[in-house]
């Protein structure tokens, strides 16, 4: 249970399906709603289909460039906290005017940019990469990892599915609250990664070889 909602508390924020909703609802603008729901459905799948991707490789990714477990952590700390403090200064849209225009002219954006960027960027790809690191090759982790994954999914989708009356209900003002709620979230959440990985640095088998060496 811990794994699943350390899961759901750490993607969730970063994620953020409330602030997707007001660009999800403008590159899906003239679509029927039958079309829309099925736009917000792929790219839900899309999303869940990367950060699996990530949650199974991510072992293997940090063996094969010889990453450790503490500067993963902390690399991945930063990066969080830096998608934090972004969010704590929201700007209406987070793409710029080419990516926004691109997007406007092809019909199919569950992919790019709702899956990716959007909703499976580097932020949420560095926290499941950081989540495989806890599991410890156990695959009874791994499965409570992705129901972790797997319950923000279907938040994100219920999100995007009730984007028109949560952005009617919220408002802008309403919206940019949330992100910045959220934006604080995250901010404690890289800030903990950072902290973790320092003391696992500083006791690590590394660090206590120096000082062993140092005192002989």
């Amino acid at each position: 249970m811990e794994l699943i909602f350390g899961t759901i508390a750490a993607l969730l924020p970063i994620i953020n399906p409330f602030s997707t909703a007001p660009m999800f609802l403008s590159l899906t603008n003239g679509y029927p709603e039958a079309e829309r729901n099925e736009q917000a459905k792929k790219g839900v799948v899309y999303m869940t289909a990367i950060l699996l991707v990530f949650l199974i490789a991510g072992t293997f990714i940090m063996n094969f460039f010889g990453l450790s477990l503490p500067g993963m952590r902390i690399a991945g700390g930063i990066l969080v906290s830096g998608v934090g403090m972004g969010m704590l200064k929201p700007k209406d849209s987070v793409h710029t005017e080419a990516e926004e225009k691109e997007a406007m002219q092809k019909r199919d954006i569950s992919f790019t940019p709702l899956a990716m960027p959007s909703l499976s960027g580097p932020g949420a790809i560095s926290v499941v990469i950081g989540m495989s690191s806890i599991a410890k090759g156990a695959w009874l982790d791994y499965l409570y990892i992705a129901i972790g994954i797997l319950a923000v999914a279907a938040i994100v989708y219920i999100t995007l599915r009730s984007s028109t009356r949560l952005v009617k209900l919220l408002g802008v003002n309403g919206l940019h609250a949330m992100t910045k709620i959220m934006g604080f979230i995250i901010l404690c959440v890289g800030v903990q990664f950072v902290v973790t990985g320092v003391l696992g640095v500083a006791t690590g088998d590394q660090v206590r070889d120096f000082i062993e060496s140092f005192g002989k």
